[in-house]
């Protein structure tokens, strides 16, 4: 961990480019499983790194960069996704959204959840969902988990344990 507070100690333009390059996919694709939006994930990252630059000091080096990361994209993809209800129970059939330019970035996470594993995953109920996606997809430790969510470390392994118990059944009725 203590090269992580050298990677943030001195921000500058080229290590927050660095630092968007090589955490810039994974919090894009954490919040697209959280609020399933395209154009959504787009802002959350956006919002995430400019967040990660004006209060890189709050970075107090008890996490690994990535779990920091990730807890900040999971806070603001709550937000967001709480500003988004309120929209659509007020904009609902008002406005017509289309995508016709889908970046290199977001046609891979599609793919990805065309898995049918995958699609599985993203029928779990949030709090499952975004357990099982640091666990697998991120490969993150139970403790690390537990940080991203603030949660109790008891509490990650049950919803991973009940995560799993969904899935074997899902999956056991496609197979």
């Amino acid at each position: 961990m203590e090269g992580s507070l050298r990677y943030l100690e001195n921000l500058d333009a080229l290590s927050f480019e660095r630092l968007m390059r090589d955490y810039g996919q994974e919090v894009w694709n954490f919040a697209y499983s959280i609020v399933k939006n395209h154009s959504m994930a787009d802002d959350i990252t956006q919002d995430v790194f400019l967040q990660v630059f004006s209060h890189v000091t709050s970075f107090r080096n008890e996490s690994s960069i990535k779990t920091w990361l990730l807890k900040i994209t999971r806070n603001i993809s709550y937000n967001y996704r709480k500003a988004a209800f309120i929209r659509k129970v007020f904009l609902v059939g008002k406005v017509v959204v289309t995508e016709n330019n889908i970046s290199a970035e977001q046609s891979y996470f599609e793919k990805e959840a065309t898995n049918d594993v995958w699609k599985h995953v993203f029928k779990l109920p949030v709090k499952l969902r975004e357990t099982v996606i640091l666990h697998a997809n991120y490969q993150l430790s139970i403790a690390e988990i537990a940080k991203v969510l603030d949660i109790p470390q008891g509490t990650v392994r049950s919803r991973l344990f009940e995560a799993r118990k969904k899935m074997n059944v899902r999956l056991g009725e496609v197979l």
